[in-house]
């Protein structure tokens, strides 16, 4: 995301970081969402070097900062990695490419689902919770922190104060005006992301 060093060179990152600081490494809700595209090409055993191709190209054709994200990359990607594959030679991109089945598999339902979309096809928010809208990342609302989709209060804030209250959830529903299956929701998301 940063770039690396190696032998002596520096290689860039992927793409610019959304949150630009020259003395910190920070995520933007943008970048989050690519990386987690850019892991399951790396798990299916895409190079850094095809992925590299693949998202410039991306960028180029789609006119898009943040391509693996961006609607179009669910159809369009193939073709994409089949140009990558003529510059590169890298088999899993040719796998990619070719292989109908082995794209689905990597660029399938599990990474597009849950994020909504503008009418130009740019991520806009992501429910990270299979199957729920409960929990909601939204750049536009708590600077894209996890947060109760219903009532915008920070899932952090009411992990803590679920602590706090001896892990009484009932207790913390009363505190916050907000139902217990809302507290449930938060307490479960900040378990599953802490471990």
């Amino acid at each position: 995301m940063f770039g690396y060093k190696s032998d002596g060179i520096q290689h860039s990152g992927l793409w610019t970081p959304e949150l630009a600081e020259p003395e910190e490494n920070l995520l933007g809700f943008h970048d989050l969402l690519e990386i987690r595209f850019v892991h399951a090409f790396r798990k299916h055993g895409v190079s850094l070097q095809a992925i590299r191709s693949a998202s410039r190209q991306a960028r180029e054709i789609f006119d898009q900062s943040y391509p693996f994200t961006c609607k179009r990359f669910q159809t369009d990607g193939r073709s994409i990695f089949a140009m990558v594959f003529d510059e590169t030679g890298d088999e899993a991109i040719l796998d990619l490419a070719k292989r109908q089945y082995a794209f689905k598999q990597v660029i399938g339902p599990s990474l597009y689902e849950g994020i909504d979309y503008t009418g130009e096809g740019k991520a806009q928010r992501w429910y990270p919770v299979k199957r729920s809208k409960a929990i909601v990342l939204d750049p536009n609302r708590n600077f894209g922190k996890p947060v109760l989709s219903s009532t915008g209060v920070d899932t952090a804030v009411i992990y803590h104060a679920y602590l706090a209250e001896g892990k009484d959830a009932k207790r913390v529903s009363m505190i916050f005006e907000i139902p217990a299956a809302a507290v449930d929701a938060a307490v479960t998301f900040e378990h599953r992301i802490a471990a």
